[in-house]
């Protein structure tokens, strides 16, 4: 069956026949600008990095506990970060190195975590597309130039990450010598095509996404085109951040919960599949984290990521049960819990690790980022009970 379409991708034509000119193909050409991921030089492993219980974890060996990192871990809810953060915009903390080094190192400098992530955000790659990005306080980010329009697609640049944003690679560089003394695995992350699309189109948060979908069903070539622009920027963002010293990366799929399976299947999954292919060519352990997604999970896990995250709304060995044999899992506590009573989180917290079952491959984080709230002394308190708990 066909689906209708207003622009329709050009049907295939035999090799002598000119191009169609009178519509754009669902293919675009400025993709090409971009380099292909290939096998690329990046540092030597660090030996104590290598044999963390964070990077055991994700290669399926056994660890010596179960290691834990929590998503947003450096932010908010930190009297430090907020101290740095004074008169400092969003942006301009991820694209002064020096900065963001020093924030993703404040969590790891102040408790026992087995992971940093980079000091970044999923929509830094925005404004280097040609998206007027800004994060407004109380109100979040915002782009002035929403895409409603394929030709509104077709403007997007797609160039090369390392020269558009510099900046990244080089916190990493300023953070891999601090880490490694410390044995402590560093992840790069990206935002998955269609969260990158959802906020592209609905130009902030949304709860619905009704612009997005209504774009993914009217324009599905170009709505293809735009997925395969973020495809290739993305899996270049991420060969820079490998080739500067990530030891694993994450790809955060935060929004795509509000699809059906049919929907993830016929306009995400090809390009996420590519993507996550792309990434898994660099050698270092791929994440890949959906909200609100466990219908989703048997399609998601079966693109090949080492781990699957799961958020808290389903039981972990029901999620573990819902993925690839032998791939990892990642989560999956309620954030808000961090702000409930000792004996309550602690209640939880053991329930994740009876159904985890001390099986290696579990990783311990929230199912979705920690919340400014959060108190830091829950976080460590936190850690250092899963530690104790799962020490072999």
């Amino acid at each position: 069956m066909t689906r209708p379409q207003s622009e329709q991708a050009p049907e295939p034509r035999p090799a002598t026949a000119p191009p169609p000119t009178d519509r754009p193909s669902a293919v675009d050409p400025s993709i090409a600008r971009v380099p292909s991921v290939r096998a690329v030089a990046k540092p030597e492993l660090d030996p104590r990095v290598r044999d963390s219980a964070f990077l055991k974890t994700l290669r399926g060996e056994e660890a010596p506990h179960t290691p834990v990192w929590f998503m947003r871990q450096a932010g908010r809810y930190m009297p430090e970060y907020r101290a740095l953060r004074a008169g400092k915009s969003m942006l301009d903390c991820i694209r002064t190195p020096e900065l963001a080094a020093e924030i993703t190192l404040q969590p790891i400098g102040a408790m026992p975590l087995d992971a940093a992530i980079l000091f970044n955000d999923i929509l830094t790659p925005l404004p280097t597309m040609g998206l007027d990005l800004d994060f407004v306080g109380g109100v979040g980010p915002l782009i002035g130039n929403p895409i409603q329009t394929p030709a509104d697609v077709d403007r997007l640049g797609v160039p090369a990450t390392g020269e558009t944003m510099p900046y990244t690679a080089e916190s990493i560089r300023l953070l891999v010598p601090e880490l490694n003394a410390r044995g402590i695995p560093l992840i790069g992350f990206v935002g998955a095509p269609f969260t990158l699309a959802s906020y592209a189109i609905e130009g902030k948060g949304s709860r619905n996404y009704e612009r997005t979908k209504r774009f993914m069903y009217a324009e599905p070539a170009a709505w293809e085109r735009l997925m395969g622009k973020f495809e290739a920027l993305l899996a270049d963002y991420l060969t820079e951040q490998v080739k500067a010293g990530a030891s694993a990366v994450q790809i955060f799929d935060s929004w795509v919960g509000a699809l059906s399976v049919y929907d993830y299947r016929t306009f995400v999954k090809p390009a996420t599949g590519r993507l996550i292919e792309r990434v898994k060519a660099l050698g270092v352990p791929v994440i890949y984290f959906g909200t609100g997604a466990t219908h989703l999970m048997p399609d998601m896990s079966e693109l090949g990521s080492d781990v699957m995250g799961a958020d808290w709304r389903t039981p972990l060995d029901q999620a573990w049960g819902l993925i690839q044999p032998g791939q990892r899992i990642q989560g999956n506590l309620d954030p808000l819990l961090l702000q409930a009573p000792w004996r309550e989180l602690k209640f939880q917290t053991d329930r994740i690790l009876r159904e985890a079952g001390g099986r290696p491959g579990h990783v311990f984080n929230v199912g979705h980022g920690l919340l400014p709230e959060t108190p830091q002394t829950m976080v460590h308190r936190l850690t250092d009970y899963v530690h104790e708990q799962t020490r072999r």
